[in-house]
């Protein structure tokens, strides 16, 4: 239980306030975020080869363009899809200047403002918000989510416990929750975070999906309750806690932190690039307005510091590193930073595989997997490199649902099919903790 009980209430009073605030003030539906998307669209742009990589580098480089995937211009390549979001005055431009290069594209989200407006306004405001009935159909607001996690803790103590690792840099509290039946001795330990990326809305809804289906199949489920008899489960519903809530109310694409950057006026650090394994190089930005920005330092970031700090306190337990993203519908492991084979390829591969048949058989839905840098791309200071390197032998990145349809507008009707999928495939991976995958521990050191 967390130390100071009163503090705990008066929180979860504050929490309660705030929802109701939000639900007089923010009704769903109603000119979400000002009506600022009106009119903006989404290109999905496929470059075909080095010259047109160039070209398209180049005029994108000259516009103010939001990109989704991949997520840097220096990651754009021959043959794979871009997919941008760009405003409503420059959408004239970018046609007439693909059309003019021949450069094949096509719009696959011609007012990005209805979009938004589809993926929250099917349901109320007050059955999103029922304290009575908590609906894990919906995206929840960071004050729901925490007030769910209170809620939880205290309805659920045989299974679950609250604790919090340190505060973001707006003063938020980092909540964890711990899953799994008690032991006097230390058990095995799975870790997963989503929210890292704020604007990545189906991540946080699938943690909490997790720890509502952990505890409610506990009894009948003879995999879960094998799982939390012998495992612990820590749950981060939301890593970014200050990029979620600015992303719920001002700006829908937010990606990064909150930190501020007073010299070059921006804000905010990507928070699965401030990781001290091959810090801010290939597929990392140095600038501080770049969507994959670094951070000044590895660690400068409080929320990614507070993590890394409780994982190395851990290390000898966490076994699986699990962190939740969208979208590519990919599941990826290490390395990310450069080309080659982790010396425990072979049980991390199976555990993969065995990953996405699991989350297959739910709906016939099909992921890739792989080593990051070959599926998806290059990336320094990732969160799987960094828990890899630091002993924990198994670290997965997911890419959940979908390939680029919905983009990061994912509807509130795919909740539950994504989360029950993906449910198969983490219970998968877990369960394989149970078992001796052999591998040469010389050739490991860090297991």
């Amino acid at each position: 239980m967390i130390p100071d009980q009163r503090s705990a209430f008066r929180a979860s009073v504050l929490l309660a306030c705030a929802i109701i605030c939000s639900n007089v003030l923010c009704p769903a539906g109603a000119y979400l975020y000002n009506n600022r998307y009106a009119g903006d669209q989404v290109f999905r742009i496929t470059p075909s080869d080095d010259e047109e990589v160039r070209v398209l580098k180049k005029i994108l480089g000259h516009m103010k363009v939001d990109l989704w995937q991949p997520n840097s211009l220096t990651l754009i390549s021959q043959n794979a899809t871009v997919d941008v979001h760009v405003k409503r005055n420059d959408t004239p431009g970018l046609h007439a200047r693909l059309k003019k290069k021949h450069i094949d594209y096509r719009v696959f989200i011609t007012n990005l403002q209805k979009e938004i407006e589809k993926q929250t306004g099917y349901r109320s405001s007050r059955r999103r918000r029922s304290e009575s009935q908590y609906d894990y159909e919906v995206y929840h607001s960071l004050e729901e989510i925490q007030s769910w996690m209170f809620d939880m803790n205290r309805t659920h103590s045989d299974l679950v416990d609250m604790f919090s690792i340190g505060k973001s840099y707006e003063g938020r509290p980092l909540y964890v929750l711990q899953l799994g039946k008690r032991d006097r001795h230390q058990k095995k330990a799975v870790w997963i975070d989503c929210g890292v990326h704020a604007r990545e809305w189906i991540g946080p809804a699938f943690c909490q999906w997790f720890v509502k289906e952990a505890i409610n199949s506990y009894q009948y489920d003879s995999v879960m309750r094998r799982l939390l008899n012998q495992l612990s489960f820590y749950i981060m519903p939301v890593l970014n806690v200050d990029g979620y809530h600015f992303s719920w109310t001002t700006d829908r694409f937010w990606r990064k932190t909150r930190s501020r950057n007073h010299k070059f006026h921006c804000r905010g650090v990507d928070a699965n690039r401030n990781w001290k394994v091959k810090w801010c190089e290939e597929g990392a930005s140095s600038h501080p307005c770049d969507d994959t920005y670094c951070g000044p330092f590895p660690e400068s970031e409080p929320e990614v510091k507070a993590v890394a700090k409780f994982l190395r306190k851990h290390k000898k337990h966490v076994k699986a590193y699990i962190s939740i993203h969208a979208y590519a519908q990919m599941l990826l492991y290490p390395y990310s930073y450069k080309y080659a084979t982790i010396p425990n390829f072979s049980c991390v591969e199976l555990a993969a595989h065995n990953a996405v048949t699991a989350l297959y058989s739910a709906y016939g839905v099909r992921y890739r997997y792989g080593p990051a840098s070959t599926t998806l791309y290059v990336s320094s200071g990732s969160s799987i490199d960094w828990a890899y390197r630091n002993g924990i032998p198994y670290t997965f990145a997911f890419e959940l649902r979908d390939t680029g349809y919905f983009g990061f507008l994912l509807p509130e009707s795919l909740i539950s099919p994504t989360c029950t999928e993906t449910m198969r495939a983490v219970k998968a991976i877990a369960s394989g903790l149970l078992k001796k995958c052999e591998t040469d521990r010389d050739r490991f050191p860090y297991i």
